[in-house]
This record gives C-alpha cells, structure tokens and sequence, in this order.
C-alpha cells in the first residue's frame, strides 16, 4: 500500500525525505533556485507543499513525491547486490543517487553472475512480506544447463529433491523444459543457491541463471515490457497487487 501525506509540508523536509541531501544541503538548493513546482521557481525552503500527487524539478529534472519508494531492476550479470560491493560493481550504482541516500534495500539477493528481476523498496513491511518464507511468494527462473534436460529432470524436480542442510525434501513449484538446455522453475524458497543446489541433486548442473518472474510480475510483460539489462523502472500500486496480496 502507497501512503500519501494529507498535509502539507516545509520544501525542504519534502527534498530531504526524497533523498537529496541534509536539510541544509536541501535548503541550499531550494535557495540556489533549482527547485520547481509546476514549471516556477520556489526559493523558500520553508514554504508547506502538499505532497499528495506532487511533481517538482531538481536541477532541472522531474520527479514524483513518494513515501515509500518501489522498483524494479533488471540486474545484469557481474553485479553484487550489496551497499558495500567487494569484487564486483554493486546493485545500487544502477540507482539514482536519490534513491540510494533515502536507503532502498533490495528484496533478497542473486548471486554476482545471476541475471533478471530484482526488487528494491524503502518499506520494511513490503519487503518483510515478500522475503518471508510464510508467504509463499513465487519466483521463477530461468536456468542454462550444462547438459540437455530430460522428462527425469522435471520429475525429481517436482517430486522434490534432497540438500544437505534442508530436513525434507525440496521441491519445484513449477518445473519445464523450454528447449534441451533450458529449464524454467518456481520455487518459493529464498535460500541460499537453491536454484543450483536443486537442480545439481536432480542430476544436471547450471550453467546459467535467470530470475525472470516475481510473484505475478515478469520480465517483458505489463509495465516490465521493454526493460533492459541495467535499467529500472518504479512500482505504482497496481503492479504491487500481482506480487502479493499481502504486499
């Protein structure tokens, strides 16, 4: 659910809520004159916007009020998911700064050579839902294997296979074979390696992986229709709904 402020607000905690600055450094740039609302300068720090549906410039560049911020990323292999990256470019240089300072946290991880949907949100409660092993959130994936696919495969798969640190038996959602080499699952678990683990128990390997659905969102369909590897796009409450109901 997307909350909106009924009341209004001073400039400049609406600019630093949005993840351009401290208050100072907000402050300096309502004065500096690079502040619009629709299409005028605003100079006053302290003037009380609404911010329901509020749209302003910063430097000349457009941006939409939001209390809780929602993304989608199409991650691109050779990227950590990490604020803090140690071998690899991270996650969130693909971001705008903004969003970055105002701490969007990724939805779970993929693994550094993993590509495909990921999701990035400021609310904790959004994220906690569909992390959650309790809600059973599907994702579905994309694997190149190494070895051609067999009917086999897809029935270990669904019947569940056994990993070393999982009592029961672990299994697909959904399991088929796209071509010989390449295999699409769901699974509702977001455990560590657990695409690989799975599918190496059931007598294959991965040689490449692709996350291309999440929940009821997936890549190349609704408003992920068109998006390139690197580039992101905002969440509005609609798409919110084909992730989860309880999102």
């Amino acid at each position: 659910m997307i909350l909106k402020s009924a009341l209004p607000v001073k400039l400049e905690r609406i600019l630093q809520n949005q993840g351009f600055g401290s208050r100072r450094q907000c402050r300096q740039l309502v004065e500096l004159g690079e502040v619009r609302i629709n299409g005028e300068v605003v100079d006053d720090p302290g003037a009380e916007i609404p911010t329901s549906g509020l749209v302003y410039e910063i430097e000349g560049e457009a941006w939409t009020y939001r209390e809780k911020t929602y993304l989608a990323l199409y991650k691109p292999a050779g990227f950590e998911c990490s604020h803090e990256p140690k071998h690899h470019r991270g996650v969130y240089s693909l971001l705008p700064h903004p969003l970055v300072v105002r701490n969007v946290q990724s939805v779970g991880r993929l693994d550094v050579d993993t590509t495909g949907l990921l999701l990035f949100s400021d609310d904790g409660a959004f994220i906690h839902n569909l992390s959650s092993p309790k809600k059973h959130v599907p994702k579905v994936y994309r694997a190149e294997l190494a070895e051609d696919g067999t009917d086999a495969l897809v029935e270990r798969l669904l019947a569940g296979v056994s990993l070393i640190d999982e009592p029961q038996p672990v299994k697909a959602l959904t399991a088929r074979l796209l071509a010989p080499r390449t295999l699409e699952m769901s699974i509702d678990l977001g455990k560590y390696h657990v695409v690989k683990r799975m599918i190496a128990a059931a007598g294959n390997h991965v040689d490449k992986l692709h996350r291309h659905g999440f929940g009821g969102l997936a890549l190349g369909e609704g408003v992920l229709a068109g998006l390139a590897e690197g580039e992101w796009v905002y969440l509005e409450a609609a798409d919110l709904q084909q992730l989860h109901p309880a999102a």
